[in-house]
């Protein structure tokens, strides 16, 4: 906090019996608005949230609390104990108790003594007033700045209609980088306002998550948690890193409903053991076995079991509140049939690829009776009943361990090179670029990455030609995306990586700019991670992922390339082009009408050939009926902008000292040992 603004007051952190705890530090109390959250404690609980209250204090000394985090606080005034869920507020004054979590995290409030003012002569308490009111005034100003971008979006989008071949400048005002100025075609910058996917085309593409306090438009076509997690869902499976359960039970009651559901998740033991603690007893959770230090599961998939098939969800976003709301993510899911008793041995590449992985998670199978079906017991084996071969997607995931021999292609950015070597593509993709975009860097060397650059250059041309290795680009958020963030440098907690990492001499010919005009997401910084070999606007494959970019997440080679080392689970869609049967309709778990399996013969004998675009392509429709343009909803724009000389690249142990738009300054407190999603 700002040492120049009036301190108002103090919470003094205390023991249940009200005793002062020395162990613990003071919270000061300024005048204006205070946040108080998980980095103000001495150990990092989950159940408190980064932004957990704000607090408004006034010259009287008097508080105006309000619970900004999905999990209730108390106050305890006088011998009156009072709950406060998220969005309630209330007044604290002197001597009042807080407790962040009921029971836990208790501090006392303390006005400074009336004295210590009165000491001060009229004129300086005017002076601290004045100071203040600057502050307040440039922090407002910064503020209405975030509004006035999105209200120029609106008129931006009122006057493409009057002029579609012009440039429109945008600039993100005060409080952006100098270099912050993108020119867009005005046809390209609503892109994600046009961006309507036909139901059957659903599989092949994936979804922005919503973002709050961007313009409409930019939400159009983006989902959310409850869009996922709905229907008549009889068996839940969700994998993920961090899982917040108060506020996913929160935004998604249907969860309440579900007879049986798994969790497997990454953090500590000490987190499981203490979720256990406040789960439903109908939840079971589980941690995978981590054989290799500093490895953690880091997969984000659910598998939700309906009474007339499965919904396979994979996607980028932890279980937690700021993830689903004030983030860049993406999410593509496809609902399967069960298959035709006929047909119960019959596979796919996709089938194979998920039952593989699922069985290296060696979750406790579980038994539920299941309408039509009977008694189960779901395991691995159990996700064979399904009829995947409407897939059109592959599954490339990481497991921990040391893979050679036949399993050395299975795992990691072998398994990508696998797949992409098996494949034919357009020759305009030949020595065409690379990107990669994630949100935690890892400790890299020049070697690995050419090892990399080579798995994700594989491939040949439709004449056999090799496709040759292509130039890659590194998208990463500067010092500047992170300060004009929607959450202000408080973003920087989910881009958790130290300048040891980020500030290698050998990286700086990859940095590229986060740039999303045309999705409206400058501002949502990102948590989305996405690989992909482009030539303009057109795709030649794009990756969908949880691995960020690191050894433990990819895998790095050993014994003279026979031998893959991974250290973390990962997963992520391959979107791909290819030639599939043309049909009207997608098998769909939750709508009443339609078949309750995929059937194609009215045109079964109808190959289209598809392929891969941004929004902003050209080729967005078709007239050829034998071809198709699959649109993907690539959040930054391509070709990405490198790095100027005034850009640095974002790291989160450093100290930035120009104040965001919240009037916050980096760090407040920064815990190194909270890698929560690397």
């Amino acid at each position: 906090m700002d040492e120049s603004r009036l301190k108002i007051g103090v919470f003094t952190p205390i023991k249940n019996n009200e005793e002062e705890d020395a162990s613990v530090s003071n919270i000061p109390i300024f005048e204006g608005v205070n946040v108080v959250g998980r980095n103000d404690l001495p150990v990092s609980d989950k159940r408190v949230s980064r932004k957990h209250i704000s607090l408004n204090a006034m010259l009287d000394g008097s508080v105006e609390l309000v619970v900004e985090g999905p999990n209730p606080v108390v106050i305890k005034s006088g011998h009156q104990r009072r709950k406060l869920s998220s969005g309630d507020k209330a007044t604290i004054g002197h001597g009042d108790i807080l407790e962040l979590i009921p029971g836990s995290f208790l501090f006392k409030y303390t006005t400074l003594a009336c004295e210590q003012h009165s000491s001060s002569s009229q004129a300086d308490v005017l002076t601290e007033r004045n100071k203040l009111s600057e502050e307040e005034l440039s922090t407002l100003k910064r503020k209405r700045q975030v509004l006035e971008d999105e209200a120029f979006a609106r008129i931006l989008q009122d006057e493409e209609a009057n002029n579609s071949d012009s440039l429109v400048s945008v600039q993100y005002g005060e409080f952006s980088s100098q270099s912050e100025v993108a020119v867009v075609p005005r046809n390209n910058f609503e892109s994600a306002g046009h961006f309507n996917v036909p139901r059957e085309n659903l599989p092949s593409t994936f979804r922005l998550l919503r973002v709050q306090r961007i313009p409409a438009w930019a939400n159009s076509s983006s989902v959310s948690i409850g869009d996922v997690i709905q229907g008549n869902v009889i068996v839940a499976v969700l994998m993920n890193y961090m899982v917040d359960l108060d506020w996913l039970v929160s935004a998604c009651p249907n969860l309440r409903k579900i007879s049986h559901v798994l969790v497997i998740l990454g953090e500590s033991s000490a987190t499981v053991d203490h979720l256990k603690k406040d789960k439903p007893a109908n939840w079971v959770l589980h941690r995978p076995s981590l054989p290799i230090s500093y490895g953690t599961h880091h997969s984000k998939v659910m598998l939700l079991i309906y009474p007339k098939g499965v919904r396979v969800v994979v996607h980028t976003a932890n279980l937690i509140y700021v993830d689903w709301n004030n983030k860049s993510q993406g999410l593509w899911m496809q609902d399967f049939p069960w298959k035709d008793q006929k047909n119960l041995n019959r596979g796919c590449p996709f089938e194979n690829d998920l039952i593989d992985y699922l069985n290296v998670l060696k979750w406790p199978g579980f038994s539920v009776n299941l309408p039509t079906i009977g008694h189960v017991v779901i395991n691995a084996s159990f996700f064979k009943k399904f009829d995947y071969s409407s897939a059109v997607v592959r599954l490339i995931a990481s497991v921990p361990g040391y893979h050679n021999g036949p399993n050395l292609k299975k795992w990691g950015h072998m398994k990508l090179r696998a797949v992409l070597q098996d494949l034919a593509f357009a020759k305009e993709f030949q020595r065409s670029p690379l990107v990669y975009q994630f949100s935690s860097l890892g400790s890299l060397d020049e070697k690995w990455m050419s090892e990399l650059t080579s798995s994700m250059s594989s491939g040949s041309s439709d004449d056999k030609t090799p496709l040759g290795l292509g130039k890659p680009l590194i998208i990463w958020p500067t010092v500047e995306d992170v300060r004009c963030s929607l959450e202000g440098y408080a973003a920087g907690n989910a881009i958790p990586s130290p300048q040891k990492n980020v500030e290698k001499d050998f990286l700086k010919k990859y940095w590229a700019r986060w740039k999303a005009s045309h999705t409206g997401r400058c501002r949502a910084m990102p948590h989305i991670k996405t690989y992909a070999r482009y030539n303009d606007q057109n795709l030649a494959w794009f990756l969908l992922t949880s691995a960020n970019l690191s050894k433990a997440a990819w895998g790095a080679l050993q014994k003279n390339n026979s031998q893959l080392m991974i250290r973390s689970y990962e997963i992520g869609v391959l979107f791909l082009p290819s030639t599939e049967k043309a049909h009207g309709f997608q098998f769909s778990c939750t709508e009443n009408s339609g078949p309750s399996k995929v059937i194609c013969e009215s045109s079964q004998n109808v190959e289209v050939q598809t392929k891969l675009a941004t929004l902003c392509s050209k080729e967005s429709s078709s007239t050829d009926s034998s071809s198709k343009v699959i649109q993907l909803p690539v959040p930054y724009e391509l070709p990405p902008q490198p790095y100027t000389p005034e850009d640095v690249p974002w790291s989160w142990d450093r100290r930035y000292h120009s104040k965001d738009a919240y009037g916050e300054v980096w760090p407040r407190h920064v815990q190194l040992y909270v890698n929560a999603d690397s």
